[in-house]
């Protein structure tokens, strides 16, 4: 199968693109699309459906006018991941599923999905996950070494605005009452340095590292003994959730029932009620290194069915299941390509016609199938009528 990804971002790139790929389809990676380069990426790679998700740089009113006008015209299937539900579904998740009108909703938050469904939109639940080719665990980095470290940016402005938000709870069970004890966290995200005045604590410049590639999260995860991990809402999880436990590390977290219906506590993970027990519970496993191991082992373990590639192959199949798919775009091979979009303009192309087949373009372009299909990122020799496809580079 062929999936479009409407990304330019680098954390979905690296996680639900490689999911399906994992599960044997294809996936090109649109960069950042225009009215004409999203038609000549549709026409020359055919996808099967077309994914956008969250709220990013290819959101604009104007790419969202764009993106429905041309998966309408080349009647293309659009499913849009309603990653920023429930705090922002009314604000917005609503306007943009009215602008993009997608043929099919996957929410995080499961109370949406009748919300969608009362829009005339089908929609289900899908879960955050992690990749198993970016969140495996490492060896020990120095540079990344700590006693106990948190990966997540502040969100000042946020909290300032949002009071009741689940977020400040877990600020207060993980985060203040080791402040207040003097014990040293590493922050790795933004804005760490401007919450003196939230924690009334004025966080040591050393401990504070700011921003961290998405793809070097595993390193602060496998050097660490202790990861801290907030929790956005009391019945879901963060993707940070997942991720750590991938990459085979300590996670302490709140107590949430989304954290019991997923994990054990004690098991898996350590969860805390309160900030008391925080400090009680960090001080115990940062001296019992053999107790946070077998957590840790069996955490990476239990976290294995969340990974994308599950995720994938949920989505797939709810969307066979509600005929948005057919049952033949299973996927035939055993993995697939991760492909990024690059302007037609350095190769030679070919509109295909009624009747064509690869063969006959094969023997008349002298290339062979197997270029044909190379370069075109195909998954077989099936090809349609109006597809582009590269013929060879040009010769400058």
């Amino acid at each position: 199968m062929r999936i479009l990804f409407l990304e330019s971002g680098e954390i979905w790139t690296n996680s639900l693109a490689r999911g399906f790929q994992a599960d044997g389809h294809d996936v090109l990676i649109s960069g950042s699309i225009n009215n004409e380069n999203l038609s000549q990426m549709i026409e020359d790679f055919y996808p099967d459906f077309a994914i956008t998700i969250g709220w990013g740089r290819e959101h604009t009113k104007d790419k969202q006018k764009i993106i429905r006008e041309q998966m309408v015209s080349h009647k293309i299937p659009l499913v849009y991941w309603a990653v920023e539900d429930p705090a922002y579904t009314d604000v917005w998740s609503i306007p943009l599923v009215n602008n993009i009108k997608p043929d099919f909703i996957f929410t995080l938050c499961p109370d949406n999905i009748e919300t969608y469904k009362q829009l005339g939109i089908p929609s289900d639940h899908l879960d955050f996950g992690y990749e198993e080719t970016i969140h495996h665990p490492t060896n020990v980095h120095p540079e990344y070494e700590s006693d106990i470290a948190i990966v997540a940016n502040a969100y000042p402005d946020i909290l300032y605005k949002y009071p009741e938000h689940y977020r400040h709870r877990s600020l207060d069970i993980l985060i203040k009452p080791l402040l207040m004890e003097n014990i040293r966290i590493d922050f790795w995200g933004n804005n760490w340095d401007k919450m003196a005045d939230y924690f009334d604590f004025d966080i040591p410049n050393e401990w504070i590292h700011g921003f961290l590639n998405y793809n070097d999260a595993n390193k602060v995860y496998s050097s660490a003994k202790i990861l801290l991990g907030l929790q956005n809402y009391p019945d879901l999880l963060t993707q940070r959730t997942y991720e750590i436990l991938g990459s085979g590390g300590f996670l302490i977290t709140v107590d949430t029932p989304g954290v019991r219906k997923n994990f054990i506590p004690g098991k898996d993970l350590v969860v805390s009620l309160s900030p008391e027990e925080t400090v009680q519970k960090i001080r115990y496993f940062l001296n019992h290194s053999q107790k946070r191991s077998q957590i840790q082992i069996q955490g990476r373990k239990t976290v294995q069915d969340h990974s994308y590639k599950t995720r994938a192959i949920q989505m797939i199949k709810t969307l066979i299941d509600n005929n948005i798919l057919k049952n033949s775009f299973y996927p035939t091979k055993e993995k697939g390509e991760i492909l990024y979009y690059k302007p037609l303009d350095d190769y030679e192309t070919y509109k295909v016609k009624k009747g064509d087949t690869l063969y006959r373009i094969s023997s008349e372009y002298s290339v062979s199938i197997k270029d044909l299909i190379t370069l075109n990122g195909l998954t077989s020799d099936l090809i349609f009528e109006d597809q582009i496809l590269k013929i060879r580079k040009r010769i400058v």
